[in-house]
């Protein structure tokens, strides 16, 4: 009897079993774009044309796709594009010509919309190239056009529209460009040398942000300052990051300015947080074979508090070669990498399919959430970009230094993705907005009134409405370069306007502090559901 009614038990239970519902999936969603795009994505950059250029470098050998119309390197045998235009739209790519080593360079998206890109390696380290985008454009290159070397610098667009330079290897120093005049020199900065391990760095591609009182937040190895770069003076010096671990190439992790909520023309807040990397002696071991586990955590400084402290978090997953990118509706996704080694020629090991989504607002303990995986393993060398719908690109991948497909861990990938976080899925469009004006391109003025205009099919919660602008980031080596977002100020003004037709009224941004002049996306965000977003144009 017992036997009987233990089957009974066991039987009913594997009915249970069958028939309950699976596990809820992690979101978002991924798609193949292109198999190949003939180079390495190793540099990446979106346009306000819906084109993204990319590059990797002049001496990786012959890439997988030719010049047009037989057209050579000068002194060179090479004929093959190391340098890519992408089209959105068409999804089809058209071959660019760069003149000199763009290796491990970086660059600005200038307020004209045309890229400026700063140094590389060897007869690209003090070149400045500029591309402007139309269907016959290619690259421009001003030789001697920097100061100093620039090889693993960050950039950052300023509210007067030039760029400021930070850093690079064995370059302690800044500079400006354009320059405002033939004598200009590259102040020293001690920052630099003192946040520089003797043999190994980390503190290559160091996080650089805009703070809104027109300092710069900088951040290099595991701690930061407040630096105003017009007078070369430390504002203010930040805590060490707790652990004390580094943070930036070659224990490369990543960062982000979190979104700038704007209430009455001042942030409520500014916050930084800063996630991944190796340990220390991490880069030692990995150059002789043993391969560190990544850093899974996370450091979060409110950098406007008047006494700011780190907040440390923990990551599901841990993470070197990540990389962070602001999503329309305020969320940061973690993406591409590995969990264990460093950044560099075959350095990295274990790659990290599996984005993160990680939500500011939510209480600590219920911030991240893994995604999907992808199946193509992104490490060093890897790039992502916001495409102006939503989805997110991804590209490149190549710890090796020559394109190598065959008999290695991880191939040269010559692949271009796009990840559709699940703001994009099918089950949201009653919710999501379009929309109907401003049009496209239009141009806006700081502190002035912007009036949007927008449709969602379904039911709308008029409290649950914002309105988004984001930077077009340059994205090389996990850091998006000039990445911010700003949540408008819209007073709670969404008001219906007929079937399934809103307004909000929203106020720009009160000075080139929050946003430089230049290019933007705005997004309607509504319960967390993004439009497509549209260009604008800040000006003075």
């Amino acid at each position: 009897m017992t036997s009987t009614l233990l089957y009974h038990h066991l039987l009913l239970l594997v009915i249970l079993l069958l028939h309950a519902p699976l596990c809820p999936a992690a979101g978002g969603s991924w798609s193949l774009l292109l198999p190949s795009i003939g180079i390495s994505a190793m540099h990446m950059q979106l346009l306000p044309n819906d084109r993204v250029v990319m590059y990797d470098r002049t001496d990786f050998g012959i890439s997988n796709i030719s010049l047009p119309n037989g057209k050579c390197r000068p002194n060179s045998t090479d004929c093959s594009a190391h340098s890519v235009e992408y089209d959105v739209g068409s999804n089809t790519i058209r071959p660019l010509m760069v003149l000199t080593n763009v290796w491990c360079s970086s660059g600005t998206l200038m307020p004209d919309g045309s890229l400026v890109q700063t140094g590389g390696w060897a007869d690209g380290y003090r070149r400045v190239r500029i591309y402007k985008s139309c269907a016959t454009c290619d690259w421009q290159e001003i030789p001697n056009g920097l100061n100093q070397q620039r090889w693993y610098a960050t950039n950052h667009l300023l509210p007067d529209g030039r760029q400021i330079i930070i850093g690079g290897r064995q370059a302690f120093n800044y500079e400006f460009y354009p320059k405002m005049s033939a004598t200009e020199n590259s102040p020293s900065f001690p920052f630099l040398v003192q946040t520089n391990d003797p043999n190994v760095e980390n503190n290559l591609y160091p996080f650089v942000f805009l703070y809104p009182d027109g300092n710069l937040f900088v951040f290099a190895n595991n701690r930061a300052i407040l630096f105003d770069y017009s007078k070369n003076q430390v504002v203010k010096t930040y805590p060490t990051m707790p652990g004390g671990q580094p943070r930036n190439y070659p224990s490369t992790g990543s960062a982000v300015l979190l979104p700038l909520r704007m209430k009455k023309g001042v942030a409520e807040s500014v916050e930084v947080l800063v996630c991944g990397g190796a340990p220390k002696g991490a880069f030692a071991n990995a150059n002789n074979g043993r391969f560190d586990g990544a850093l899974d955590t996370c450091g979060r400084i409110r950098i406007s508090d008047p006494n700011p402290q780190w907040v440390m978090e923990t990551m599901p997953l841990a993470r070197v070669m990540g990389d962070m990118l602001l999503l329309p509706n305020g969320h940061v996704l973690i993406i591409n990498g590995a969990s264990a080694g460093v950044a560099g020629w075959e350095l990295g090991r274990n790659p990290v399919l599996s984005p993160v989504t990680y939500r500011p607002d939510n209480q600590i303990g219920s911030r991240f959430e893994v995604q999907n995986p992808s199946t193509k393993p992104r490490v060093y060398h890897s790039t992502v970009v916001l495409l102006r719908d939503g989805r997110v690109l991804v590209g490149g991948s190549n710890p090796h230094d020559k394109y190598v497909f065959t008999n290695v861990l991880y191939p040269t990938e010559l692949s271009l993705e796009a990840f559709s976080p699940s703001y994009l899925d099918p089950s949201s469009s009653s919710s999501r907005p379009r929309i109907l004006s401003p049009k496209t391109k239009t141009k806006i003025r700081y502190g002035k009134q912007i009036t949007v205009t927008f449709m969602v099919s379904g039911p709308v919660d008029l409290n649950s409405v914002a309105v988004t602008m984001v930077s077009p980031s340059f994205n090389t080596h996990s850091f998006s370069m000039n990445q911010r977002l700003l949540v408008l100020d819209s007073a709670n003004s969404t008001k219906a306007l007929g079937r399934s037709t809103y307004r909000v009224g929203v106020t720009a941004p009160p000075s080139g502090n929050f946003a430089p002049t230049g290019h933007y996306l705005l997004y309607v965000v509504h319960k967390e559901i993004p439009s497509s977003g549209i260009w604008v144009r800040m000006q003075r």
